[in-house]
């Protein structure tokens, strides 16, 4: 090797290392003044007890002549292959889910059953208003000042191959009133006409300015997420799962606290870990109400990021080795302690025949995780429209109207969700805009003709889907790429046959483009669009014949 190429190696190599050396800097600098930043945000006060008012029905009938109660349950974040009842589960199935399957086995599966969006944000937004948020500008999901610019540099490893593309510019949206405008009819305002008491317990994300809260959309009562930690990061009955290959999770370690609000109350620190403190005021709102009809959404955190068990279910866990992945399942684990918790509850109050309980999740699991199986046997992650960003559990009971054991394949969306919720209590669903879902309840019954939806759409600016009897359609601009699927013979998107079947690509594009000609444009601009691998989790290096989309937010 002559000097010169012996010279050009050694400088090209202390450039590296210089270059990483001030990543890394960087880095640390910038997550010191985020965590600085949150705690002035977020400190909260001593724990406070929360006392849940009592009523009667207000017609005075007596429970068998009441309309059902409905308790909607909303993981965060949850794969598929989470659940042992889809035929899988964490950690090789060794990790069984049989509080949150007895939804299904008591009840119907809707094993294509599809979120809203791969994030978390349109999701809930379509859930709560039983229309596709982009009837209403809500594309993309709110992040707080500089998250968008933090990640963004955070994820500029030699492991990443592809640039993070800045955003389209805009008007610049305060954070807190990117959300739902208070013009959508949420499913709590349309049953609070009906006589229910409306209780929301956990995550909201989909807006925090006057108009926007739980409390201002329709419900009586709010226990409020205010931060995102299950507990202090010290605390002695709390175990941690960092993963810094991820530009996220090093985020939310540096911007989250412990906190929780009630009522838009000042911020307190809730009362234990944060899985089981949301299902104990679940239970005891349960009781509270067990005299008059309610409406329960309980918008679990878990098993989102980041990854904190507590020490109990991580000791129960010891035949996993992989250290991330018994904290995850350790959070699994208390997931499904929680639902079989809120199940007893109104079992042991007379509730469980005529009450409505529906579960899903609100987008599917996450590859920034670091684990390869979460999703499976689906390609793809949260952050995608591969199926393994928006197919996720999805399941209901009523032990009074829906017989048991269903399982059905028809796709069914979030705002379905809305539409089942109405049509139980007896509320009609809002006659003076587009409303997108349908009562599953009849279709489970046998009661309604044909399948609820022809078609199905998704869109995150880069990223667009379609699904139109059968074919699925997936593009990504940049890097203008289309992928077209066969359903019926390739349910999980394994051979692109968007070359082989021109015709059928040009149908799906022309219903995806009059889809998006009814839907409004994004009330607040994108920070940026991300590169994401659709087949590999974050813990795993880029290569350059890897496939990608790019999703923006």
């Amino acid at each position: 090797m002559s000097g010169i190429k012996k010279f050009a190696m050694v400088t090209a190599s202390i450039l590296i290392v210089m270059g990483l050396l001030v990543w890394l800097n960087l880095s640390s600098v910038m997550l010191g003044a985020i965590r600085i930043m949150s705690d002035m945000r977020t400190s909260a006060g001593p724990e406070q007890e929360v006392t849940w008012s009592t009523g009667t029905d207000p017609e005075g009938r007596a429970q068998a002549d009441r309309p059902p109660n409905i308790v909607l349950i909303l993981a965060d974040d949850l794969g598929w292959n989470d659940l042992t009842f889809n035929g899988g589960g964490v950690a090789g199935g060794t990790v069984p889910t049989p509080n949150i399957d007895s939804i299904a086995a008591e009840g119907i599966s809707f094993v294509n059953g599809y979120a809203a969006n791969g994030t978390c944000a349109p999701s809930r937004a379509a859930l709560l208003s039983g229309r596709y948020g982009t009837r209403f500008g809500f594309e993309y999901t709110p992040t707080p000042p500089g998250m968008q610019t933090m990640v963004g540099l955070l994820s500029a490893s030699p492991d990443r191959l592809r640039p993070t593309i800045p955003g389209e510019g805009g008007e610049a949206v305060p954070y807190e009133e990117m959300g739902m405008p208070s013009s959508e009819i949420t499913i709590a305002e349309l049953l609070g006409e009906r006589g229910y008491h409306n209780v929301h317990i956990g995550k909201w994300h989909v807006g925090r300015a006057e108009g926007m809260t739980a409390i201002d959309q329709g419900f009586h009562e709010s226990l409020l997420m205010a931060s995102g930690l299950y507990l202090p990061e010290d605390d002695p009955n709390v175990v941690n799962a960092k993963q810094d290959f991820d530009p996220i999770d090093r985020f939310l370690w540096s911007a989250m606290n412990y906190a929780a609000s009630f009522n838009d109350s000042e911020v307190f620190e809730p009362g234990g870990y944060l899985t089981d403190y949301y299902t104990e005021e679940a239970v005891e709102v349960i009781e509270a109400n067990k005299d008059r009809p309610f409406f329960l959404y309980l918008a679990h955190w878990a098993p989102h990021t980041p990854l904190q068990a507590s020490k109990a279910d991580y000791d129960a866990l010891g035949h996993i080795k992989l250290h991330r992945e018994r904290v995850y399942a350790a959070m699994i684990r208390a997931l499904d302690r929680g639902v079989g918790q809120v199940l007893d509850a109104l079992k042991d109050n007379g509730l469980d025949e005529n009450t409505l309980v529906m579960f899903t999740s609100d987008n599917g699991g996450a590859g920034y995780i670091g684990l390869p199986d979460v999703n499976a046997p689906f390609r793809g992650w949260k952050i995608s429209l591969f199926e393994g960003g928006i197919h996720v559990p999805y399941m209901m009971k009523w032990p009074a109207k829906i017989p048991k054991g269903i399982k059905s394949t028809d796709p069914v969306h979030h705002f379905d969700m809305y539409a089942t919720a109405a049509a139980a209590g007896g509320a009609s669903l809002p006659t003076d805009r587009k409303m997108d879902g349908v009562d599953l309840v009849s279709f489970a019954r046998g009661e309604a003709d044909g399948v609820p939806h022809d078609a199905l759409f998704w869109s995150s600016g880069s990223s667009k889907s379609a699904l139109v009897n059968g074919w699925k359609l997936n593009i990504s601009n940049p890097p203008g790429r289309s992928w077209l699927f066969d359903f019926n013979a390739d349910p999980t998107e394994q051979v692109d046959l968007s070359q082989q079947r021109p015709e059928k690509l040009a149908e799906l594009q022309a219903a995806l483009a009059a889809h998006r000609d009814e839907q409004m444009p994004s009330r607040w601009p994108t920070g940026g669009s991300f590169a994401i691998n659709i087949d590999k989790d974050l813990s795993l290096p880029d290569a350059p014949d890897d496939e990608y989309i790019y999703w923006s937010n």
